[in-house]
């Protein structure tokens, strides 16, 4: 089985990339399922109905949100009805959406578990303590397992890989917007990386304007982030997954831009 996952989409720039490389590694890799960070899809912040449905068209099967999922208001009439999106599993009980899945595609069932870490961002549940719960949920139809660890601190990632290698078939991280280059196969058989990277204008500072941000770290004034324009690059990892153990068998970090 053969998955890709794009980081963290920014904007119309990480829109117009999915839109524009997307084809090619479908091709290239005969992909099985494509799922997708859209934290950042709309604008920037949150994601909206028309945002979401257009990066379908485009090709992604399946959407994880992370720490913007509310900025954009217009989610709330739609993702309690929208199998294909879910949000962090670790907010409370009774807030809107899910936070696991099962994923049916070209025949084949994939579980999907999107998590938000704690240090650096808001205090939501435990993840640590609530991952278990939902892989043993998704393990009752399928091996395949994949979680988005939506988070800041590296020790916090690292941590939450080792803890489920072997019980998960990768742990991919997100919300840095940098891909990190510790891609690997860990020693159970879980796909490991830090930080998947972004899908987006290359050109910037996570996605927002160089300059915008700059002048916010030399004043330390309040600034209104735009998204930038220019190069636009698409950042995720394929990964080749046994489907019938959910092992690994290889994560190749994707990272592609305009020349």
């Amino acid at each position: 089985m053969w998955i890709l996952f794009i980081g963290d989409i920014v904007g119309k720039p990480g829109r117009e990339a999915v839109k524009e490389f997307l084809p090619g590694l479908k091709q290239k890799y005969s992909l099985d399922l494509v799922i997708a960070n859209g934290e950042n899809a709309a604008g920037g912040r949150g994601i909206t109905k028309e945002v979401a449905n257009e990066l379908f068209d485009y090709g992604i099967d399946f959407l994880t949100m992370g720490n913007h999922v509310w900025d954009n208001k217009d989610i709330l009439k739609f993702i309690n009805d929208e199998r294909r999106i879910i949000r962090p599993a670790n907010y409370p009980k009774g807030v809107p959406g899910k936070g696991h899945a099962i994923v049916i595609n070209n025949g084949l069932k994939v579980g999907v578990i999107n998590l938000s870490g704690r240090v650096f961002l808001a205090p939501l549940e435990n993840p640590f303590t609530m991952v278990i719960n939902f892989i043993n949920e998704l393990a009752l139809e399928t091996p395949v397992i994949i979680v988005d660890f939506h988070a800041e601190a590296t020790s916090e990632k690292v941590a939450m890989g080792w803890m489920l290698d072997g019980k998960v078939s990768a742990v991919i991280c997100t919300h840095t917007h940098i891909q990190t280059g510790d891609a690997r196969i860990l020693e159970k058989g879980t796909a490991y990386i830090t930080d998947v990277g972004m899908t987006g204008p290359r050109d910037s500072v996570l996605g927002i304007k160089k300059e915008i941000v700059i002048n916010n770290f030399l004043t330390q004034m309040p600034v209104k982030f735009e998204v930038a324009g220019g190069v636009k690059q698409l950042n995720g990892v394929v990964l080749e997954i046994d489907e019938k153990s959910g092992k690994a068998v290889q994560i190749i970090p994707i990272q592609i831009f305009d020349q």
